[in-house]
Protein backbone atom coordinates (compact mmCIF):
# COMPACT_ATOMS: atom_id res chain seq x y z
CA UNK A 1 0.00 0.00 0.00
CA UNK A 2 2.69 2.50 -1.25
CA UNK A 3 0.03 5.44 -1.73
CA UNK A 4 -1.06 5.18 1.94
CA UNK A 5 2.26 4.95 3.25
CA UNK A 6 2.98 7.95 2.06
CA UNK A 7 -0.09 9.87 1.46
CA UNK A 8 -0.14 13.71 2.51
CA UNK A 9 -2.57 16.60 2.65
CA UNK A 10 -1.81 19.12 -0.49
CA UNK A 11 -2.42 22.43 0.44
CA UNK A 12 -0.61 24.17 -2.55
CA UNK A 13 -1.29 22.78 -6.45
CA UNK A 14 -0.38 23.62 -9.89
CA UNK A 15 -1.80 25.47 -12.30
CA UNK A 16 -2.76 22.71 -13.83
CA UNK A 17 -6.71 21.77 -14.33
CA UNK A 18 -8.39 18.50 -13.17
CA UNK A 19 -10.35 17.72 -16.37
CA UNK A 20 -14.00 16.99 -15.80
CA UNK A 21 -13.44 13.31 -17.40
CA UNK A 22 -10.84 12.22 -14.78
CA UNK A 23 -13.00 13.56 -11.70
CA UNK A 24 -16.10 12.05 -13.33
CA UNK A 25 -13.97 8.73 -13.66
CA UNK A 26 -13.00 8.61 -9.96
CA UNK A 27 -16.24 9.77 -8.24
CA UNK A 28 -18.35 7.01 -10.37
CA UNK A 29 -15.88 4.31 -9.27
CA UNK A 30 -16.07 5.54 -5.91
CA UNK A 31 -19.44 4.97 -5.82
CA UNK A 32 -18.87 0.97 -6.12
CA UNK A 33 -17.55 1.97 -1.66
CA UNK A 34 -20.10 0.08 0.89
CA UNK A 35 -23.53 1.89 1.79
CA UNK A 36 -26.54 1.74 3.92
CA UNK A 37 -29.29 -0.78 1.85
CA UNK A 38 -27.14 0.05 -1.35
CA UNK A 39 -28.76 3.33 -1.53
CA UNK A 40 -26.24 5.67 -1.30
CA UNK A 41 -27.23 8.32 0.67
CA UNK A 42 -24.96 11.08 -0.30
CA UNK A 43 -24.39 13.88 -2.88
CA UNK A 44 -21.13 15.50 -3.88
CA UNK A 45 -21.65 19.63 -5.09
CA UNK A 46 -18.42 20.06 -7.17
CA UNK A 47 -17.42 23.75 -7.52
CA UNK A 48 -14.89 25.21 -10.23
CA UNK A 49 -16.01 28.80 -10.51
CA UNK A 50 -14.05 31.74 -8.59
CA UNK A 51 -17.26 33.24 -7.72
CA UNK A 52 -18.22 29.56 -6.18
CA UNK A 53 -14.89 29.11 -4.29
CA UNK A 54 -15.42 33.03 -3.08
CA UNK A 55 -18.86 31.96 -1.38
CA UNK A 56 -17.54 28.56 0.49
CA UNK A 57 -14.00 30.34 1.47
CA UNK A 58 -15.67 31.95 4.97
CA UNK A 59 -17.06 28.71 5.64
CA UNK A 60 -13.61 27.17 6.08
CA UNK A 61 -11.74 30.46 8.09
CA UNK A 62 -10.67 31.49 4.30
CA UNK A 63 -8.09 28.73 4.18
CA UNK A 64 -6.23 29.64 1.18
CA UNK A 65 -6.52 26.58 -0.90
CA UNK A 66 -10.52 26.64 -0.78
CA UNK A 67 -9.76 30.03 -3.65
CA UNK A 68 -6.35 28.37 -4.66
CA UNK A 69 -7.28 24.65 -5.62
CA UNK A 70 -8.67 24.13 -9.02
CA UNK A 71 -11.57 21.79 -7.64
CA UNK A 72 -13.69 22.19 -4.30
CA UNK A 73 -15.87 19.25 -3.51
CA UNK A 74 -18.61 19.31 -0.93
CA UNK A 75 -19.62 15.57 0.42
CA UNK A 76 -23.47 15.97 1.81
CA UNK A 77 -25.39 13.39 3.88
CA UNK A 78 -28.26 13.13 1.44
CA UNK A 79 -31.86 11.73 2.51
CA UNK A 80 -33.54 13.96 0.42
CA UNK A 81 -33.09 12.15 -3.02
CA UNK A 82 -34.09 8.40 -1.12
CA UNK A 83 -37.14 10.49 0.56
CA UNK A 84 -38.05 11.94 -3.17
CA UNK A 85 -37.64 8.73 -4.55
CA UNK A 86 -40.19 6.67 -2.07
CA UNK A 87 -42.77 9.48 -2.18
CA UNK A 88 -42.69 9.31 -5.76
CA UNK A 89 -43.16 5.41 -5.56
CA UNK A 90 -46.23 5.28 -3.10
CA UNK A 91 -43.65 4.59 0.07
CA UNK A 92 -43.53 6.88 2.65
CA UNK A 93 -40.34 7.99 3.67
CA UNK A 94 -39.40 7.76 7.68
CA UNK A 95 -35.81 9.60 7.70
CA UNK A 96 -36.16 12.42 8.77
CA UNK A 97 -34.19 11.66 12.38
CA UNK A 98 -30.86 11.78 13.94
CA UNK A 99 -30.36 7.48 12.89
CA UNK A 100 -30.82 8.78 9.81
CA UNK A 101 -28.41 11.28 9.85
CA UNK A 102 -25.86 9.31 11.17
CA UNK A 103 -26.55 6.93 8.48
CA UNK A 104 -26.30 9.05 5.74
CA UNK A 105 -23.09 10.79 7.18
CA UNK A 106 -21.57 7.18 7.49
CA UNK A 107 -22.23 6.57 3.92
CA UNK A 108 -20.83 10.15 2.72
CA UNK A 109 -17.54 9.56 4.84
CA UNK A 110 -16.68 6.45 3.73
CA UNK A 111 -17.66 7.56 -0.09
CA UNK A 112 -15.22 10.49 0.85
CA UNK A 113 -12.50 8.57 1.99
CA UNK A 114 -12.83 5.89 -1.61
CA UNK A 115 -12.36 8.97 -3.71
CA UNK A 116 -8.95 10.28 -1.28
CA UNK A 117 -7.59 6.61 -2.10
CA UNK A 118 -8.69 6.74 -5.63
CA UNK A 119 -7.19 10.25 -6.07
CA UNK A 120 -3.94 9.24 -4.29
CA UNK A 121 -3.59 6.59 -6.93
CA UNK A 122 -4.40 8.91 -9.83
CA UNK A 123 -1.61 11.29 -8.63
CA UNK A 124 -4.08 13.88 -7.74
CA UNK A 125 -3.61 15.56 -4.14
CA UNK A 126 -6.05 16.71 -1.44
CA UNK A 127 -6.89 18.66 1.13
CA UNK A 128 -9.87 16.97 4.10
CA UNK A 129 -11.57 19.75 5.21
CA UNK A 130 -12.67 19.28 9.00
CA UNK A 131 -14.56 22.65 8.62
CA UNK A 132 -17.01 21.63 7.08
CA UNK A 133 -19.21 20.55 10.09
CA UNK A 134 -17.86 24.25 12.10
CA UNK A 135 -20.09 26.01 10.16
CA UNK A 136 -22.36 24.61 8.31
CA UNK A 137 -25.52 26.73 7.72
CA UNK A 138 -22.85 28.65 5.64
CA UNK A 139 -22.50 26.03 3.33
CA UNK A 140 -25.75 25.20 2.91
CA UNK A 141 -26.94 28.58 1.85
CA UNK A 142 -23.86 28.65 -0.26
CA UNK A 143 -24.89 25.34 -2.17
CA UNK A 144 -28.83 26.02 -1.55
CA UNK A 145 -28.79 22.61 0.28
CA UNK A 146 -32.48 21.20 0.75
CA UNK A 147 -33.67 20.03 3.64
CA UNK A 148 -32.28 16.27 4.69
CA UNK A 149 -29.10 17.00 2.85
CA UNK A 150 -26.09 18.12 5.31
CA UNK A 151 -22.43 18.50 4.56
CA UNK A 152 -20.11 16.39 6.08
CA UNK A 153 -16.92 16.58 4.03
CA UNK A 154 -14.66 19.04 2.04
CA UNK A 155 -11.92 17.90 -0.08
CA UNK A 156 -9.79 20.81 -1.87
CA UNK A 157 -8.18 18.94 -4.71
CA UNK A 158 -5.81 19.41 -7.71
CA UNK A 159 -2.31 18.37 -9.14
CA UNK A 160 0.68 18.54 -5.85
CA UNK A 161 2.85 21.83 -6.25
CA UNK A 162 4.29 20.75 -2.69
CA UNK A 163 5.09 17.68 -0.90
CA UNK A 164 5.23 18.21 2.75
CA UNK A 165 6.74 15.94 5.55
CA UNK A 166 4.59 13.19 6.32
CA UNK A 167 2.69 13.57 9.23
CA UNK A 168 3.17 11.57 12.20
CA UNK A 169 0.88 8.53 13.34
CA UNK A 170 0.58 6.56 16.87
CA UNK A 171 1.51 3.00 16.93
CA UNK A 172 -0.71 -0.25 16.15
CA UNK A 173 -0.82 -0.72 19.82
CA UNK A 174 -1.85 2.55 20.78
CA UNK A 175 -5.70 1.93 19.09
CA UNK A 176 -6.08 -1.74 18.26
CA UNK A 177 -7.72 -3.40 21.61
CA UNK A 178 -7.82 -7.60 21.65
CA UNK A 179 -11.08 -8.98 22.41
CA UNK A 180 -12.25 -5.83 24.72
CA UNK A 181 -11.20 -2.21 25.07
CA UNK A 182 -8.13 -2.38 27.47
CA UNK A 183 -8.76 1.08 29.44
CA UNK A 184 -5.51 3.24 29.33
CA UNK A 185 -2.48 3.42 31.90
CA UNK A 186 -0.87 6.85 32.49
CA UNK A 187 2.38 4.93 31.85
CA UNK A 188 0.09 3.42 27.91
CA UNK A 189 0.13 6.86 27.43
CA UNK A 190 3.72 7.72 28.19
CA UNK A 191 4.65 4.48 25.50
CA UNK A 192 2.32 5.26 22.96
CA UNK A 193 2.23 9.58 23.11
CA UNK A 194 6.88 9.47 23.39
CA UNK A 195 7.69 10.29 19.87
CA UNK A 196 4.74 11.96 19.34
CA UNK A 197 5.33 14.84 21.85
CA UNK A 198 9.40 14.47 20.87
CA UNK A 199 9.13 15.52 17.51
CA UNK A 200 11.16 18.68 17.11
CA UNK A 201 8.20 19.90 15.55
CA UNK A 202 6.02 19.59 18.28
CA UNK A 203 8.33 20.71 21.13
CA UNK A 204 8.32 23.48 18.69
CA UNK A 205 4.83 23.96 18.89
CA UNK A 206 4.43 24.10 22.65
CA UNK A 207 7.80 26.57 23.27
CA UNK A 208 5.97 28.96 20.76
CA UNK A 209 2.61 28.71 22.35
CA UNK A 210 3.73 28.78 26.22
CA UNK A 211 2.89 25.92 27.27
CA UNK A 212 3.72 22.85 29.10
CA UNK A 213 2.49 20.10 26.96
CA UNK A 214 1.64 19.32 23.74
CA UNK A 215 -1.75 18.22 24.93
CA UNK A 216 -2.18 21.91 26.06
CA UNK A 217 -2.23 23.09 22.88
CA UNK A 218 -4.91 21.33 21.68
CA UNK A 219 -6.96 21.75 24.95
CA UNK A 220 -6.43 25.38 25.30
CA UNK A 221 -5.97 26.70 21.91
CA UNK A 222 -6.63 24.52 18.83
CA UNK A 223 -9.72 22.88 20.00
CA UNK A 224 -11.23 24.39 23.18
CA UNK A 225 -14.36 23.22 25.61
CA UNK A 226 -15.55 27.11 24.47
CA UNK A 227 -15.21 26.51 20.78
CA UNK A 228 -16.29 22.97 20.59
CA UNK A 229 -19.73 23.68 22.64
CA UNK A 230 -20.45 26.80 20.72
CA UNK A 231 -20.54 24.52 17.47
CA UNK A 232 -22.01 21.63 19.14
CA UNK A 233 -24.66 24.24 19.42
CA UNK A 234 -24.28 25.24 15.80
CA UNK A 235 -24.64 22.06 14.50
CA UNK A 236 -27.83 21.15 16.56
CA UNK A 237 -29.47 23.89 15.62
CA UNK A 238 -28.41 23.52 12.06
CA UNK A 239 -29.38 19.73 12.26
CA UNK A 240 -33.23 21.16 13.07
CA UNK A 241 -33.15 23.51 10.14
CA UNK A 242 -32.41 20.77 8.06
CA UNK A 243 -35.22 18.39 8.91
CA UNK A 244 -33.03 16.03 10.39
CA UNK A 245 -33.98 16.83 14.59
CA UNK A 246 -37.52 17.97 15.61
CA UNK A 247 -37.66 21.82 16.67
CA UNK A 248 -38.84 20.28 19.90
CA UNK A 249 -35.39 19.47 20.80
CA UNK A 250 -34.27 23.15 20.75
CA UNK A 251 -36.68 23.81 23.87
CA UNK A 252 -35.36 25.37 26.69
CA UNK A 253 -31.95 25.85 24.73
CA UNK A 254 -30.12 29.72 24.59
Amino acid sequence: MKNLETRRSIRKYADKPVSEELLNRLMSLAARTQTMGNLQLYSVIVTRSEEMKERLAPAHFNQPMVKEAPVVLTICADFNRTSTWARCRKAEPGYDNLLSYINAATDALLYTQTLCNLMDEEGLGYCYLGTTVYQPQQIIEALHLPKLVMPVATLTVGWPAEEPALSDRLPLESFVHQERYNDYMGKDIDTYYYNKEHLEENLHFVKINNKETLAQVFTDIRYTRKDNEAMSRELLVTLVRQGFLPHTILKGRQ
